[in-house]
């Protein structure tokens, strides 16, 4: 098969994105860092002011830096989402600051995997899309965003009204190792648990104080259980303060935070009765009053059958650029795909290329993983230019 010649000569494009990908990581973009924030939104308005013709303009985002938008063709009758975020989890002084190579291919640094490297691969994509023959006949939009990593609170009105506009979206945020993508995501939330009891010294006998602590803990260690009988949900107990510098005082008060996972909506109001059930039995005992507040930031992104159709005409398009075989997963971290499913937008997720040990001094992507995936995106773009590939409602 004859690739468009712009999709076929992106792998010989591998040195130049490296070299790109190195310049973007190397620019501090935590998602606190406002001014390094306006940074990397400035040199990735620039790269993308390359697509002739592209409409561009910085949306605010409540609370952080502003947003990236580019539109193509807003008019024409099918309109694609592609979807990344340009904060990263590194702030400005964290001491993982700079790029190195580890070998040929593999490039170490902040943001590499995610998710400079997927923004790097939807810029090539529309690169060498909008060089093929059809492009006219779709239009697109980029949405580039601030604060993905700190809950996307500031963009997810922005991510609602894209989703509003378009058929279909693609979020850039990178590939499995093995270079599978994401079918599903856990939906993500947390609980603030604070405990009451009452205070008195330690020493007193009979004591008539009410551990805080202890009250707490028995909150959080049935919590913890819950996942044995919810399996779709999972439950993390993040931190836990309470008492003070005296250890001779029965402590009155103790906090904790949890983070909530869940497989399908279906499990939210199973795992807010099961809250529920166990702040009533500690409730139940004299002397304490337990509270908590859970909230929920992105709901779960549960696969549709629109979703399953355009994977395979993703699987296809991997097939005909030489990209070896992979399947798509359920996996347990969200992303703004889980907003755009929210909104009603069937995603794909994980079309990034292909990287590792996010969130940590080890991350790392592999470079020539860029140009594949970019020319999967492309080929799929243009085979729905061409009408070879159809979006049934």
């Amino acid at each position: 098969m004859t690739l468009p010649p712009s999709i076929a000569s992106l792998p010989a494009r591998t040195a130049e994105f490296g070299a790109l990908l190195a310049a973007w990581a190397n620019q501090n973009s935590g998602s606190g860092h406002r001014a390094g924030l306006d940074r990397m939104r400035v040199a990735l308005r620039a790269a993308f002011a390359g697509l002739p013709g592209a409409q561009i303009d910085e949306p605010e985002c409540p609370g952080t830096a502003a947003a990236l938008r580019v539109r193509m063709r807003p008019s024409a009758p099918i309109q694609i989402l592609l979807n990344g975020h340009f904060d990263t989890v590194y702030e400005a002084n964290d001491p993982f600051q700079t790029c190195r190579w580890l070998d040929a291919e593999t490039l170490n640094g902040p943001g590499v995997a995610d998710m400079k490297g997927g923004l790097l691969t939807l810029l090539a994509a529309l690169q060498a899309f909008e060089a093929t023959p059809h492009a006219a006949r779709i239009g697109w939009e980029a949405l580039l965003t601030p604060d993905e990593e700190t809950g996307s609170h500031g963009s997810a009105h922005l991510l609602r009204e894209a989703a509003g506009r378009a058929h279909f979206g693609f979020v850039f945020e990178p590939a499995r190792p093995n270079g599978d993508i994401v079918q599903s995501r856990k939906g993500t939330g947390g609980v603030v648990v604070t405990c009451h009891g009452r205070a008195s010294h330690a020493a007193k006998v009979p004591n008539d104080g009410r551990n805080a602590i202890l009250g707490l803990a028995d909150f959080i260690l049935a919590a913890s259980r819950i996942p044995e009988d919810l399996r779709g949900v999972m439950v993390n107990v993040g931190n836990i303060r309470g008492g003070s510098a005296a250890t001779n005082v029965v402590p009155d008060l103790a906090v904790a935070e949890l983070d909530l996972r869940i497989t399908q909506v279906a499990d939210r109001p199973a795992l807010l009765e099961r809250l529920e059930q166990i702040a009533a039995a500690i409730n139940a005992r004299e002397g304490f009053r337990l509270e908590y507040v859970a909230t929920f930031n992105r709901p779960p992104k549960e696969c549709v059958p629109l979703e399953t159709h355009v994977f395979a005409a993703w699987q296809q398009a991997a097939h005909d650029v030489g990209v070896a075989p992979f399947t798509w997963v359920h996996t347990g971290g969200g992303s703004d795909g889980n907003l755009l499913s929210a909104a009603g937008l069937p995603n794909l997720d994980g079309v990034g290329p292909i990287g590792d040990q996010l969130h940590s001094n080890r991350e790392f992507l592999r470079v020539p993983t860029i140009a594949p995936r970019a020319q999967i995106a492309a080929l799929f773009l243009h085979r729905l230019a061409a009408g070879e590939v159809t979006l049934p409602r």
